[in-house]
């Protein structure tokens, strides 16, 4: 297994640990909120620098692997639905937001499956790499916002979650129009008018 392959799987490993840090108050007691917010900001910012490094690395030393393009964005939906999931466990994530994202990512999933069956990909789209920052977005205010809340509560919190319903509305709505442009140019393209029903 290749370098880029490789981090992928760090990426991997970090989704059950991120989760598991999001259950730890739960689990044994609201004294250990803190330290959850710091783990989580930790597996958070080890999973997107791996995210960011495995692709670059793969291209610019011609280490793209099929196993990379299967496993890459494999990774991307799990990571980013499990971060949503705690978002909304939290009550900071609004629930529409949160179905739209999850119905996306599944339905992109697999749209790309059946284009790799045709031994085609799915071109990237201005939407798409949108709805990527604004994930990137959401998910670092989210993140300093239970943090914050374990070492500051107070009144700030309101107005905070309000901007926070507004980058995850923006992401949801970035997310639904780079499905639908996919679709498009896949329906367009009728990469996939021949295949038997």
């Amino acid at each position: 297994m290749n370098i880029p392959n490789r981090l992928t799987v760090l990426r991997l490993a970090m989704v059950p640990v991120f989760f598991i840090a999001f259950c730890l108050p739960t689990w044994f007691g609201e004294g250990l909120t803190t330290a959850s917010a710091v783990l989580m900001l930790v597996c958070y910012v080890v999973a997107e620098l791996s995210d960011l490094l495995d692709g670059k690395i793969a291209r610019k030393y011609g280490m793209v692997t099929d196993l990379g393009k299967v496993m890459d964005p494999f990774a991307d939906t799990l990571s980013h639905l499990t971060f949503f999931a705690c978002f909304y466990g939290m009550g900071i994530m609004p629930a529409l937001a949160f179905v739209i994202i999850m119905w996306r990512e599944f339905s992109i999933l697999f749209l790309r499956m059946l284009m790799m069956g045709k031994g085609k990909a799915v071109a990237a789209n201005i939407w798409g790499k949108s709805k990527t920052v604004l994930y990137a977005v959401t998910s670092i205010l989210s993140i300093a916002y239970v943090v914050a809340s374990a070492f500051m509560p107070g009144g700030w919190q309101a107005t905070y979650g309000i901007v926070l319903d507004v980058f995850f509305y923006l992401a949801a709505i970035a997310s639904l129009l780079s499905f639908t442009t996919y679709l498009s140019a896949i329906l367009k393209s009728k990469a996939l008018s021949g295949m038997t029903r």
